[in-house]
């Protein structure tokens, strides 16, 4: 069977093949504490639940607009209005089955083959696939831990050329944690303002955010209309499986995505949108006892790693990640994730797995128990010390 050329430039997310690899283990008897997956371990709130079971019950089952549900459009307006500080109007919302297909419509209907993205460097691994997967050209831009994990503006202004179309941020960051500074935000709207380049925000751990505030570069001046702002209730709602997230954009990008959703899944499921709303209009206080409980578990694997010969790991400030250095151990990435799996027993995804740049890195997410996640140091510990 032929396949076409673009396939050899899609790539894929390395912790579903980890994953893979720890049940496989688990299946021949080997116990395995879980720290790969980027997926909190609570359930979504019965509330929410509720509210897809109802719509099933009133029969919610036949197509939707390809846009999305009215009123959960309207619902993420609201939200979006309130949390992010910039107003939003309906019409430039657009549902879609989780995050990701905003991440690639975004980009299939605002970049041309030849253009260049600049996007984070270790990151999220779908943005330099996508980038790839539509002839673009890929330009990261380092995060490095002795900035925080922030990007440098001038190293951001040195990397734009006329052919520069996007530029992709993400903040909490997936994979260090890292938060982004509104003078950061100042300087890469400063950039995209004169060179009239769309920013992509990737803001799905936009509540999970444990010091400071979170700032949306689409509320800063001149800024909404280049702004093409992603997000989901994955991580706020414990709904990864759902398959429900947004985009929040100028109305005529809003219109080219929900084209390309007419085109490729037609609508998103109509009774997992009743859900959504269910969601942002619902109480939020589990989702607020799982912020602090990520905090406490936080707290545990920094300390944690810490004590362990050869790591040196900073305490996020967002998201439910770790990104230890471990250049101290003399073991590059991919070995030590291999071996930390193989001998020990716990599932952890090298930093390469987030490009280039997260070279002498591991990615741990403590999704997990403290007790699982104490039990992972101390196997952890004992193969290193």
């Amino acid at each position: 069977m032929y396949l076409a050329k673009r396939m050899q430039r899609l790539g894929t997310e390395t912790a579903f093949e980890v994953l893979a690899r720890a049940k496989q283990l688990e299946r021949e008897g080997r116990d395995i504490v879980h720290l790969e997956i980027g997926q909190p371990d609570f359930d979504t709130p019965q509330h929410i639940k509720d509210a897809a079971c109802q719509a099933l019950a009133d029969g919610v089952t036949g197509y939707g607009p390809s846009a999305g549900d009215p009123e959960l459009r309207e619902a993420v307006a609201e939200h979006i209005s309130s949390s992010r500080g910039f107003p939003v109007d309906p019409s430039e919302v657009v549902i879609v089955p989780g995050a990701k297909p905003i991440i690639y419509w975004g980009i299939t209907a605002c970049v041309d083959e030849g253009d260049e993205v600049i996007y984070p460097n270790p990151g999220f691994p779908i943005y330099e696939s996508m980038i790839n997967f539509v002839g673009a050209k890929p330009v990261p831009i380092p995060l490095r831990q002795q900035n925080d994990f922030r990007l440098d503006p001038q190293e951001l202004i040195s990397l734009v050329t006329p052919k520069t179309r996007m530029i992709i941020i993400n903040s909490p960051q997936n994979p260090t944690g890292g938060v982004l500074e509104m003078e950061d935000l100042e300087a890469i709207a400063e950039v995209a303002i004169k060179n009239d380049i769309i920013v992509m925000s990737d803001e799905p751990y936009e509540a999970i955010l444990y010091e400071g505030k979170h700032y949306s570069i689409a509320a800063l001046p001149g800024m909404k209309e280049r702004t093409i702002l992603l997000d989901c209730f994955s991580k706020t709602f414990a709904m990864t499986g759902w398959r429900l997230g947004y985009g929040v954009c100028p109305r005529e990008v809003a219109d080219a995505i929900a084209k390309l959703e007419t085109n490729c899944v037609s609508c998103t499921t109509v009774f997992v949108q009743k859900a959504g709303i269910a969601a942002l209009k619902g109480p939020k206080d589990e989702c607020a006892a799982m912020v602090a409980e990520f905090k406490r578990r936080r707290d545990v694997i920094v300390d944690g790693l810490n004590q362990i010969r050869g790591f040196n790991c900073l305490r996020p400030k967002g998201a439910f990640y770790v990104f230890p250095d471990i250049t101290g151990t003399g073991i590059d990435s991919r070995t030590l994730a291999k071996r930390i799996l193989e001998e020990a027993g716990v599932a952890v995804l090298s930093g390469t797995a987030f490009g280039e740049y997260g070279d002498g890195h591991l990615r741990l997410s403590y999704a997990n128990s403290v007790e699982n996640i104490q039990e992972a140091l101390r196997r952890i510990g004992d193969l290193l010390n």
